[in-house]
């Protein structure tokens, strides 16, 4: 693991407890992003299950496994897998890295990516890309979610713990050039204003993309 990944797991190590605290329960207050997560749902149906990638402390996973879902979750924090675990016990939560998965080919029906492609350096998005659409089934449905921006974010501190965290805002256009060079179709973007006093101030932009069938 380089020293980019290395620090961004050592960090999100260090708020684990924090995080899950702060943001297991987020999705009480997104509407946007429960509909969004409901039509993916719908869209895979019963293709196969829908990986939380990036899941932290896995709330996106805990919200599609309530509503109709086969969930799963990944993340590269350990600290951040134990509190999925320990929050959903019902859920299989794994340990890895979303430009090495080890899973295999056409694993899943869907993936939700809310908010772990910003951790990924701008030159391996497309990378980190095609490697969710290997372990994506033919036809099945990628959901990102990003914080809109050209912009980088570093914090060196977070809930009074040393980190070294880099949160790399995409602009819309980007992230849509970037799918179609990844390999995926569908493309369908939606763009919201932030919601006041419950996230980070930033606003937000959601892609859905399918993989295509081997046909097409």
């Amino acid at each position: 693991m380089d020293a980019y990944f290395a620090n961004t797991q050592a960090g999100y190590n260090q708020v684990a407890a924090q995080y899950a605290e702060a943001f297991f329960h987020e999705l009480e207050n997104k509407p946007l992003d429960r509909e969004l997560l409901d039509r993916l749902i719908g869209r895979v149906g019963k293709l196969g299950p829908i990986c939380d990638m990036g899941c932290g402390p896995g709330e996106i996973a805990r919200y599609l496994k309530d509503h109709g879902g086969d969930a799963l979750g990944v993340d590269l924090s350990p600290e951040m897998i134990a509190n999925a675990r320990r929050l959903s016990p019902d859920i299989p939560f794994h340990v890895g890295n979303m430009l090495h998965l080890d899973f295999p080919d056409a694993a899943w029906g869907g993936i939700a990516a809310f908010y772990s492609i910003i951790h990924i350096p701008p030159a391996q998005v497309v990378d980190a890309l095609r490697e969710l659409k290997r372990v994506l089934k033919p036809g099945g449905w990628l959901l990102v979610t990003f914080h809109i921006g050209d912009e980088a974010v570093h914090l060196d501190e977070w809930w009074g713990k040393p980190v070294s965290l880099d949160f790399n805002f995409i602009q819309p256009a980007a992230m849509d050039a970037s799918m179609l060079e990844a390999g995926f179709s569908g493309i369908e973007i939606i763009v919201r204003d932030p919601y006041p006093e419950v996230e980070y101030q930033s606003r937000r932009g959601y892609l859905f993309a399918r993989k295509p069938e081997a046909a097409e």
